[in-house]
Parts: C-alpha cells; structure tokens; sequence
C-alpha cells in the first residue's frame, strides 16, 4: 500500500532527491514510501533532551557575553533550543516514563519521572501518572475530569458552541494574555510544588532557590531569568497550548455517546509539520517561485513547529492511543505508517491526518464550535 501513497510526504520522496529523505522523514514525522526505520534505545531521548537544554543554555551564556546583534541572535537561538530541550523532557522522558517505557525498570522510570516533575514545574509525576493513564481510556477520553478537557474547557476556557472565530480570538488573547500565563504557572506551581510530597516539593523549590541565589551571587540574576525561567514558564506554556490543542478533535454530537473503537479513531488523528511540495519544474520561474517559498516554509516555520512544538512522537498522537503500549515507540514515524499499511488491525477505520498546525487547530476549533453550547466534550 505504501508504494500507492499520495499524501504530502510520498509526493516529497517522488519530487525531491534520496539524500534529503532522512531529513523529511524527522522534520514531518512520517516516512518516505518503502523507507525503513532505524532502531533507537528509548534512554537516547533523555539524552536528547538533555543536549538540547545544555545546549540552549551554553549559547545563551556566551550570548550574554557577547554584545549587538551577535548577542541579541544567540540569546534567540538559546530561547529556542533550550525550549525545545524541556518540550523533550515533557513528551519524550516525563510522559515516557509515566507509560513505564523509557527504562525497563519501572522504579527507574518513577525516579526519574518524579525529579523532572520536581524540577521542571510538571504535575507532580504520580498524580500524573494516574490520571494519564485514565486519559487513555476510551470511557474517559474526552469527559469532565480528563486531562485533555480540563486544560481545553478549563485552563483556556474555551466553550462548545461559540462560533470559530470567537474560539479563535480567545486561543490568541490567552496566549497574549499575562493573567493567563499567570493562572497557568501558578496551576503548575501548586501542582509541582505544593504536591503533599515534602521529599519531591523540597527538591523543586530548594533547587530553584538555589540556582537563584547562586546566580545573584554571580551577578548572573538576569541570565538566569532571561535563559533558564523564561524558557520554563511562558515560552514552554506557549508551546503547550499549540500541542494539546491538535491532540484530540472533539467528536462530531452524533458519535460523542458511543464509547468504543470507532470513537477513538475519531478523536485522535495524525498532525504533521508540512505541506505539499510544488508540482511546478524548477527550472521555470513560476516553479522557481514556488519552491524557493516551499523551502523557506518548511525551514522556518515548519521546522520551527516542529522543534518546540510537536516534538518527538507528537505527529503520530494518534498511534500513540491506538498503540500505546507499542515497544516500537522510538521509531513512531515508521511503526505508525507500517500501521497504516496494514489497515491498522483490530479498528475499524484507518489513521486519519492533518496536515500544519495551524490548520489543525483550525479543525479542532471548528469541531469544538459545532458541538452544542450546553455540551461538555465526549460526556
């Protein structure tokens, strides 16, 4: 069946050379036709995550150090790869290892599961860990109480029934918005810190304390601000706005009663980074127009979305729910397409997609604006 592939991705493998597959593959989150997956330990995502943010901060730092145009450009580039690094920690270690699937012991993954809680003002890890896997049941998937509708219904307070435009005006003024970041880092603080953990609350305020004091101490207070706070409350706050929103569509009021397969496939599609590439030959000037503005698209903003914002296995959400207890989970891009090319067995209808973030919360949006005004997600 893959060999057959229209979508945006099989066209990039017909229209573009081999050497630059591997790339595509990474940057949309799906394979090229007939292309085969390369085998990754899931402790690698830890140490992903880990370069991304030391990275990020050893930049800022010599940003700091730096003045003009030079600074204020790797002081940018750090803001974005240590977001980046802790968009890591929450997808592919913290939400991982509540899945008990980044170590093979599941004490391991518990540890470390509640220090990057402690640390990177996460949920504290247990009481994650029991209602994500609530999340991931279809009777609950979508109801008052899941994590997906009390951040959509509650945290952004958007409502069913408004008419698109309003969802749309509201998702941009509480991204805007300080009293909304505001309500969302002190929701995150209480849940972090004021965990009734003393052992796990003691460590996150201690070690930020510390660090504080520490940088003050060096005259680095506003570094320490600039490169390590920022990128952990608003811009990480930004980004998870922008992921949790195409996570799921709510299901169409005909179909939110019935709790069973066909629901989940529903609810739960494919998003990727990226567009079609151009059909037009390069070699004309209309083609020549065309893909210089495709490539600078996917190298800019594309690639942008997909290094904050739908990071590691985000695109394959979809797999992820369908699968969730897949060991192939570190190669999600070819495990979901070999999916796919099986008819995804045991469901009743295959993968659905979406292609751009920005359309799919469009989509999303327009799913939440056509359900009925009293309704309350899948209840």
């Amino acid at each position: 069946m893959s060999e057959h592939r229209t979508d945006p991705r099989a066209l990039m493998a017909l229209r573009l050379p081999r050497a630059m597959q591997p790339l595509l593959t990474w940057l949309t989150g799906r394979p090229a036709p007939s292309e085969r997956a390369r085998a990754r330990a899931p402790w690698t995502f830890l140490l992903e995550a880990l370069a991304w943010t030391v990275v990020g901060l050893l930049v800022g730092t010599v940003g700091f150090m730096t003045h003009g145009l030079i600074s204020a450009a790797l002081i940018a580039l750090s803001l974005v790869l240590t977001t980046a690094g802790v968009s890591l920690f929450q997808i592919a270690v913290f939400h991982r290892c509540a899945h008990a699937q980044l170590f093979a012991d599941r004490r391991r993954n518990r540890d470390l599961g509640r220090l990057v809680s402690a640390l990177l003002l996460f949920k504290h890890f247990d009481r994650y860990q029991q209602e994500h896997m609530s999340h991931h049941s279809v009777r609950t998937l979508l109801t008052e109480g899941d994590e997906f509708t009390d951040f959509v219904l509650g945290l952004c307070r958007l409502e069913p029934g408004m008419p698109k435009r309003q969802l749309w005006r509201c998702v941009l003024t509480s991204l805007a918005s300080p009293r909304f970041h505001t309500r969302f880092l002190v929701h995150r603080a209480r849940m972090s810190w004021m965990s009734g953990d003393r052992l796990h609350d003691t460590v996150g305020i201690t070690s930020w304390a510390l660090g504080a004091a520490g940088c003050a101490a060096a005259g680095w207070l506003i570094p320490f601000f600039v490169l390590w706070v920022l990128p952990l409350t608003l811009l990480l706050q930004l980004v998870t706005v922008g992921r949790i929103l195409i996570e799921h569509r709510f299901p169409d009021p005909s179909h939110s009663g019935d709790r069973d397969k066909m629901f989940q496939c529903r609810v739960t599609l494919g998003v990727f980074p990226g567009s079609a590439p151009p059909a037009h030959d390069a070699a004309t000037l209309r083609g020549l127009v065309a893909w210089a503005s495709w490539w600078a698209d996917m190298l800019t903003v594309q690639l942008l979305v997909r290094v904050v914002v739908l990071v590691a296995d985000t695109p394959c959400h979809d797999f992820h729910h369908r699968r969730p207890s897949s060991p192939r989970w570190t190669e999600y891009a070819h495990a979901r397409q070999d999916d796919l090319d099986a008819g995804c067995p045991g469901y009743p209808i295959n993968y659905g997609e979406t292609w751009g973030l920005i359309r799919a919360i469009d989509e999303n949006l327009a799913a939440l604006s056509s359900l009925p005004r009293d309704a309350s997600a899948g209840r």
